[in-house]
């Protein structure tokens, strides 16, 4: 595992996997949300998104977390792991509205500068959506690589069973 991939719904815990992976494995971590979006949660343009992200996929090893859907492509083809937490939408609702309380007024760690934990309506919608309208999506496209390690976990339990199993 030297290029490693995580995907799945907001508030699965893709981040919080990506820290522990990092330290587990000493593999730099890089958060999309952190690149994506800039102070007062303005997107970054697309052309200036494409380019970090290129020169981030040119390196040795990587742990990356996010969807981003338009350049998901790039990402997958360089990861030799692809981790997937597909796991019940209720557990993303939970995840993001811990989150939210967690984080009332501050921005994480793994999000771009001054962008405060929000929650509104449209992304309280794509998150209800994800399983129904992203994750057969990704199931399509992880279905073309036989030759990567592909993970799937659905459950908080099953990917910290993994995680012993690394630590170990």
């Amino acid at each position: 595992m030297r290029k490693i991939l995580i995907l799945g719904g907001s508030g699965a815990g893709k981040s919080t996997l990506a820290k522990n992976l990092g330290s587990i494995l000493n593999i730099p971590v890089y958060h999309l949300d952190a690149i994506h979006w800039q102070p007062g949660w303005q997107p970054l343009d697309r052309e200036s998104f494409i380019t970090k992200q290129s020169k981030i996929l040119e390196k040795e090893r990587w742990i990356i977390d996010g969807n981003y859907s338009a350049t998901i492509d790039s990402r997958l083809h360089p990861a030799d792991t692809i981790i997937l937490l597909h796991y019940r939408t209720i557990r993303y609702l939970y995840g993001i509205i811990k989150r939210r309380i967690q984080y009332h007024n501050k921005t994480r760690t793994d999000m771009g500068k001054d962008c405060p934990e929000k929650i509104d309506w449209e992304f309280f919608n794509w998150v209800m959506r994800f399983n129904q309208n992203q994750t057969p999506l990704i199931y399509q496209k992880l279905n073309q690589f036989q030759d990567k390690t592909i993970l799937i976990f659905h459950s908080p339990s099953q990917l910290e069973q993994f995680l012993m199993q690394l630590k170990n």
